[in-house]
C-alpha cells in the first residue's frame, strides 16, 4: 500500500455512510456475522479483508479494489478508481407473499440482502430504495409463479397507480400475490389467480385491500 492511500477502513466506513446501509447490513452481503464488518472497521480485526470480500465490496460500491486494500494493475491511474459498475443492496424480507391459501406477515425483518446491478435497476424503472425482495408461498399463481419464486415487488407502484398486472397485497391482514385486473366499474378490481384451481375475488371494494407494491421481476432456482 502506497503511503499517501487512505486507510480502506475509512474509505469502507465513508462507502457504508455514503450508501445509507450498516455494518450488519453490509456484514450480510459477505455471508458473515453481524458483527463483521463494525470489528474491522473499529477494532482492525481481521487486519486486512478476505480477498473474495474485498472484491464483492469493491464490485459493491462501485470502487477500485485497491481502495479497500488490494493490490491495483501497473499502471492504473487514480482516476480510474471509481470506474467501476455499481450494485445496490435489496433488502430479502423473511415473510412469504402466499399464492395459496394465504400467510399472515408477521416477520418483515430483512432475512438477507440481495444485489442488483444499479444501471439494470435503473433500466427496469425502479428506486433501490423502493423496492424488495420476497418469497412466493403457494401454487395459485402458477404457471406464472411457483412455490419458492423469489419476486421483486416495486413498492412505488401503490394503490395510487394500480394498473392490470400482478401485486402483493393484504386482504383481511393476509399478505398474498394476486393478479389486480381493474375493471367496468369505477374504483372496483378484481383479485385473480393465474391457476384455475383456486379462487378469484371479484369486484373487490378498494377499501379492503392494502396495496403493498407490484412485481416487477422474478427469480427462480432450477432444479
Amino acid at each position: 500500500m502506497t503511503g499517501h492511500q487512505e486507510d480502506p477502513r475509512i474509505v469502507l466506513e465513508r462507502l457504508i455512510a455514503e450508501r445509507g446501509e450498516s455494518y450488519s447490513d453490509i456484514s450480510r452481503l459477505l455471508n458473515r456475522n453481524p458483527a463483521y464488518i463494525q470489528q474491522f472497521i473499529k477494532r482492525g480485526t481481521p487486519r486486512k479483508l478476505d480477498e473474495e470480500d474485498r472484491r464483492l465490496l469493491a464490485r459493491y460500491f462501485g470502487v477500485a479494489d485497491e481502495m479497500l486494500g488490494g493490490s491495483a494493475p501497473l499502471g492504473t491511474s487514480p482516476a480510474k478508481l471509481r470506474s467501476l459498475p455499481s450494485v445496490v443492496s435489496v433488502p430479502r424480507l423473511s415473510l412469504g407473499a402466499s399464492a395459496g391459501p394465504g400467510s399472515l406477515d408477521e416477520d418483515e425483518r430483512a432475512a438477507g440482502l440481495m444485489a442488483f446491478d444499479a444501471n439494470w435497476l435503473r433500466h427496469l424503472g425502479v428506486r433501490p430504495k423502493k423496492i424488495s425482495i420476497i418469497r412466493v408461498d403457494g401454487e395459485s399463481m402458477a404457471p406464472t409463479l411457483s412455490d419458492g419464486d423469489e419476486i421483486m415487488v416495486n413498492h412505488d407502484d401503490d394503490a395510487g397507480r394500480l394498473r392490470d398486472g400482478v401485486y402483493v397485497l393484504r386482504l383481511d391482514g393476509v399478505l398474498m400475490v394476486k393478479r389486480v385486473a381493474l375493471g367496468p366499474r369505477r374504483g372496483f378490481f378484481s383479485v385473480l389467480s393465474d391457476n384455475p384451481h383456486y379462487p378469484d375475488w371479484i369486484d373487490i371494494d378498494p377499501a379492503l385491500v392494502m396495496i403493498v407494491g407490484r412485481v416487477v421481476w422474478t427469480g427462480r432456482r432450477l432444479v
